[in-house]
């Protein structure tokens, strides 16, 4: 049996190929129960989650990923993700590899986004405005960054320290980096905005996106939390990683929708639609775009087959 930890999984997870086992994985499609989503108390601060996400290829592969979600670990000083990836032969059971699922949540989480910006964001996309400073900010921008001629990109967070933190961890060739101090500044000015943060209050406005902009929701994974408002939602062609997953967790569609300010029929695709060509995504320079992601397991089976195969593993 196969262990990779962290540094191994992110090792055998280059952006190029995840994104192109993303996108392949969503075109050709998988079996993907409804994953289980669990309240955990916590005494004396926010609630934690539990998620358990089954997926499989018939006869090849079968995976589970469990992760746990600590709010409060930022006041500790450690991650608020912890996780385990197990994959098993689809055609004996056999375990064949645990997968540090940290690394693996955040490396495809990073790129389901720029999968969807390969659709999604303007082909000559230059600058980016990264709003968050947690594990998946670093990926993040460097998924699109493979993806788009990024040159520019600014960081804001609540804590200006972590901002400068998550800017110097950045380390790409011919892309100028910088902390952004005023957040609505730096909203007018950016190709892409990715948030990824565990916001309950929308921190993007509508009325700031520009023309041709897009919009990149990672974070409030749950229908309480949202990272925009309702004028960016009615404002942008609406795109979404899976449509079930969106219309029940993801709160910057489903609060929309309970005040009527969108349908479902408002949004246009998601990423089995995109990645199969049945929807062609941006169909214009102008048209300001949302990607809206709560994850799916598909994406973790996809990448947990890519490590453990690059790793020398076969089923």
């Amino acid at each position: 049996m196969l262990v990779l930890d962290a540094a191994e999984t992110r090792s055998a997870l280059p952006w190029d190929g995840l994104v192109k086992a993303l996108g392949d994985m969503f075109a050709k499609g998988c079996v993907m129960p409804v994953r289980h989503h669990h309240e955990v108390e916590v005494p004396g601060e926010a609630d934690a989650t539990l998620l358990l996400m089954p997926a499989w290829q018939p006869g090849a592969y079968i995976g589970v990923k469990m992760v746990s979600v600590f709010p409060g670990n930022q006041t500790r000083g450690l991650p608020a993700i912890h996780g385990s990836y197990l994959l098993s032969s689809g055609k004996t059971g056999e375990l064949l590899a645990i997968v540090d699922g940290g690394e693996l949540t955040a490396r495809r989480t990073a790129a389901a986004s720029a999968l969807a910006a390969r659709y999604l964001a303007r082909p000559d996309a230059r600058s980016m405005l990264m709003v968050g400073t947690g594990r998946l900010s670093a990926n993040v921008i460097e998924a699109h960054a493979s993806v788009r001629p990024i040159r520019e990109v600014a960081v804001w967070g609540r804590d200006p320290r972590k901002a400068e933190a998550t800017a110097r961890e950045l380390d790409l060739k011919g892309v100028s980096v910088s902390v952004a101090t005023d957040l609505e500044t730096a909203a007018r000015e950016a190709d892409i905005i990715s948030c990824a943060t565990l916001s309950s209050e929308p921190l993007i406005c509508g009325d700031w996106l520009k023309p041709g902009a897009h919009l990149d929701l990672i974070g409030a994974f749950k229908p309480t939390m949202r990272e925009s408002d309702d004028r960016a939602v009615a404002r942008a062609s609406l795109f979404v990683d899976t449509r079930d997953g969106a219309l029940k967790e993801g709160g910057d569609i489903v609060q929309p929708l309970r005040a009527g300010v969108i349908t479902e029929a408002s949004i246009r695709a998601d990423l089995f639609e995109l990645a199969r060509g049945t929807h062609p995504g941006r169909t214009a320079p102008d048209e300001i775009t949302l990607f809206k992601s709560v994850g799916a397991a598909l994406e973790d089976l996809a990448g947990a087959v890519l490590a453990f195969e690059a790793s020398g593993g076969r089923s």
